[in-house]
């Protein structure tokens, strides 16, 4: 979907896994926070991977052969840090602050090759979650970019052809609902809560006892 309306889920899972993703400086990481604490206890944060791999000293590799080891990495820490948030709160929406889809973003050989070394497929990581919520990179708008994540490195137009290739990735699954890039931050969280909160409604709906 490229509009702001929320389509109609299709199937339960238990828990709800909503991922944020995007490209860099979209403001997905800021928006996890704080959209946990607008809604509250109902949905609980799955962070970043690769964040928290680099954050703590993981090497960043240029040279493909790396790269490839370093997204593999991520790709294993990121499934584990949902499944390990899943188990600990059954009962929440999780908001995952990027998903396992995004390797194939970075991977050096192109998405195919990304899925086939972890043992899976683009059908198989998309149907992990039950909805995505893409934040356009600020790098699409015309004031410069810069990006608050201290780990992230890319350039305006990195930014750009990532925001691309991720989009083009995520775009299938029948619940993906852009939030275009905006000059007011506000607004775009703005219109990122009424989609999580129109989401949860659902949810919660499709869960109450009859």
């Amino acid at each position: 979907m490229s509009d702001h309306t929320v389509p109609t889920l299709e199937r339960e899972s238990h828990p709800f896994r909503v991922v944020l993703t995007g490209g860099p400086g979209g403001g997905k990481s800021t928006a996890a926070d704080l959209l946990r604490r607008e809604i509250g206890e109902r949905v609980i944060v799955v962070p970043e991977a690769a964040t928290m791999l680099f954050a703590g000293g993981f090497p960043r590799p240029v040279d493909p052969a790396a790269r490839r080891s370093a997204q593999a990495a991520i790709y294993h820490v990121q499934r584990n840090l949902e499944d390990i948030q899943a188990a600990q709160y059954p009962e929440r929406i999780l908001l995952c602050d990027r998903g396992t889809v995004d390797g194939g973003a970075y991977w050096p050989d192109g998405s195919d090759d990304f899925y086939e070394s972890v043992g899976s497929s683009h059908a198989q990581e998309l149907g992990r979650y039950d909805a995505v919520m893409f934040f356009e990179t600020a790098a699409m708008g015309s004031h410069g970019f810069e990006s608050e994540n201290p780990v992230r490195t890319e350039t305006q137009q990195e930014a750009v052809d990532l925001d691309g290739r991720l989009r083009e990735l995520w775009a299938p699954h029948p619940w993906f609902t852009l939030i275009p890039h905006s000059t007011s931050f506000f607004r775009k969280l703005t219109v990122g809560l009424g989609i999580l909160e129109s989401l949860i409604a659902q949810i919660e709906g499709s869960t109450a006892p009859p």
